[in-house]
């Protein structure tokens, strides 16, 4: 366990692409701890159906990478790729930083020790749909207890695009479960993160009224 206040928890719990440690393996007990601490999140009417779906298998692991990869083409040719913008501004150094991030990570998903799967089940897809604000908020503590020992992870969710063959790599049942976000999961290349650059709370914050 690092030596975090809950601040710093909150503060520095980073999307880490490039500092993951591709060359340990992560026990699966660590997992679970994570996993039992995501469990302890708000859950809707006290009913758990958030699912975690662990992916250590190479070849399923490689078969998501190149998923992930191909959509992850796309959206760099897309007007929203963060790495559009080349300009001399320190959004725009920041920006391109952020950009060449995410492009190892497109590159480099399948190589992670790890990824993990975030879903919401239900009695059916449109219940499971309705349902993902259930998962969100554990997947978010899954992170945060991963951070605490060690572990990076990367919220993803480009892979919706292509859900039906992602679960079809991993048996996911499709009528009763959604995919909501995709992490890898691995040690990191040393345990200093920094806070990033948000704006001020008054500039965020309505009072009362918008």
């Amino acid at each position: 366990m690092l030596d975090l206040s809950p601040d710093q928890l909150l503060s520095t719990t980073r999307a880490v692409r490039k500092r993951l440690d591709f060359t340990r393996d992560v026990p699966d007990d660590l997992i679970r701890e994570c996993v039992a601490l995501a469990l302890q999140a708000p859950a809707g009417s006290n009913v758990v159906t958030a699912r975690f779906v662990v992916v250590r298998d190479e070849a399923k692991r490689r078969a998501i990478g190149e998923i992930y990869g191909s959509i992850y083409a796309k959206y760099k040719a897309s007007p929203g790729y963060p790495g559009n913008n080349a300009g001399a501004t320190e959004r725009d150094r920041v920006q391109s930083r952020v950009a060449s991030s995410a492009d190892y990570l497109g590159e480099h998903m399948g190589e992670a020790p790890v990824l993990v799967l975030a879903c919401n089940e239900g009695p059916d897809r449109a219940s499971a749909a309705a349902g993902v604000s259930n998962v969100l908020p554990a997947t978010w503590s899954f992170m945060l207890a991963a951070r605490a020992r060690g572990l990076g992870t990367a919220w993803t969710s480009m892979h919706v695009a292509r859900e039906k063959d992602v679960a079809d790599v991993l048996g996911i049942p499709y009528e009763t479960v959604v995919q909501t976000v995709l992490t890898p999961l691995a040690y990191t290349k040393g345990t200093d993160f920094r806070p990033a650059s948000r704006p001020a709370p008054d500039e965020v914050t309505h009072w009362d009224q918008w």
